[in-house]
């Protein structure tokens, strides 16, 4: 599926590119941004890093800092509907002209082996430090892992680590230890870790600070009461909450006031969304965020499901069995999409019957995948 209008030729650029490359060219990324570090002009990020949460984490900040009368930048992905969702600058996604005007301008600051060289990813990485140009506060999530990511490698005012679990294994290792440790070792001097559900994080939490890295807790900036008092007002998805908090903990540590009412007017677009009446949508793909939707459903649900090959979408549906009445599997042009029988197969062998997705049936859930939402989301404004 195509990402953008093709009258602008950054979405025709972007559009051949391939979003990651299988094998990880360790000094791709760090030798490309040496060449114009001195020419884009952004304050030390803040590095989103962890398994689920960074894009709540990275709008529940950025949108209460400019609410605090900041100006602000924040880079998140994939994207559900639109490119433009990657490059969110006070309040808005980027516009189209002025993604074509940075384009042209990095295009001239790069030689062109170098352009041609860089993944998708990388390359909306640099588009987005460039639009960001100016800004007060820069926040950026990791796409994959932290270490070798290509928003590691700009100077950073400090890394905020969401709950860790088992996802990417085949690029960040098949143990939590590993795959907490390339995230951590992204920090640079000092992070807020947040919620976590595996101990042996603090094994590598404590290397990191034997090290020299100050790691905070993130409920060491809170009273208990207070924090009572923000779950009480907090309108989203209860298992959003820490999120939130750890959010809010940069702005404790920063000294910036707050209040839960900066977050009036806030969507959180795919985080257990109710986009209407008994019909949710997420774009939760992983076992973590299978049981944060399965504790927070009020009702069994009618799933519409479709997920990417490299996914536990076994342990995923057997986490939210209790919940599905049946699975609607929903057509997904994506080269990285599970083979339909495979799905069927694995469905049938826990018990859960499917159909091929055709109408909604309320109540129920769209979940799976960023590709499945967006195909989701596409069929239903086709209607």
């Amino acid at each position: 599926m195509r990402i953008g209008n093709e009258k602008y030729d950054v979405f025709e650029f972007l559009n051949r590119k391939p979003l990651f490359y299988k094998k990880i060219d360790l000094e791709r990324m760090p030798k490309t941004y040496s060449l114009i570090k001195d020419k884009i002009n952004i304050p030390p990020v803040i590095h989103i890093i962890g398994t689920n949460g960074k894009g709540s984490t990275g709008r529940f900040l950025a949108h209460t800092l400019l609410k605090r009368g900041f100006s602000v930048g924040h880079y998140t992905s994939p994207h559900i509907m639109e490119f433009n969702e990657r490059i969110w600058i006070n309040g808005k996604n980027i516009d189209d002209e002025t993604l074509e005007l940075i384009h042209q301008k990095l295009q001239k600051m790069l030689p062109e082996n170098i352009i041609n060289s860089l993944s998708y990813f990388e390359y909306t990485t640099l588009l987005a430090a460039l639009a960001f140009e100016g800004l007060d506060y820069v926040i950026m999530e990791a796409g994959l892992g932290g270490e070798f990511d290509a928003t590691n490698v700009f100077p950073k005012k400090i890394s905020l680590i969401t709950t860790i679990d088992y996802d990417h294994q085949a690029f960040l290792g098949n143990t939590i230890e590993e795959i907490a440790s390339t995230k951590l070792n992204s920090i640079e001097k000092e992070a807020i870790i947040g919620k976590q559900i595996h101990k042996k994080i603090e094994n590598v939490k404590c290397k990191m600070e034997n090290e020299g890295k100050k790691i905070y807790d993130y409920l060491e900036f809170f009273e208990k009461e207070e924090i009572e008092k923000l779950k009480k007002d907090f309108k989203y998805a209860p298992f959003l909450f820490d999120n939130y908090l750890l959010a809010m903990s940069f702005l404790k540590k920063e000294k910036i006031d707050f209040d839960i009412k900066d977050l009036n007017g806030l969507t959180l677009p795919g985080r257990m969304q109710e986009i209407e009446k008994d019909l949710w949508i997420d774009v939760g793909h992983n076992p973590l965020a299978a049981r944060a939707i399965v504790n927070t459903l009020p009702k069994k649900v009618n799933l519409v499901y479709n997920t990417y090959s490299d996914k536990d979408y076994e342990e995923i549906l057997k986490i939210l069995k209790p919940k599905i009445n049946k699975l609607y599997l929903i057509d997904v042009n994506n080269e990285r999409i599970e083979n339909p029988e495979n799905i069927k197969k694995t469905a049938k062998k826990l018990g859960i019957k499917t159909e091929e997705f055709k109408e909604i049936k309320k109540p129920m859930l769209v979940f799976g995948s960023f590709s499945a939402v967006e195909e989701f989301l596409r069929w239903k404004k086709s209607k």
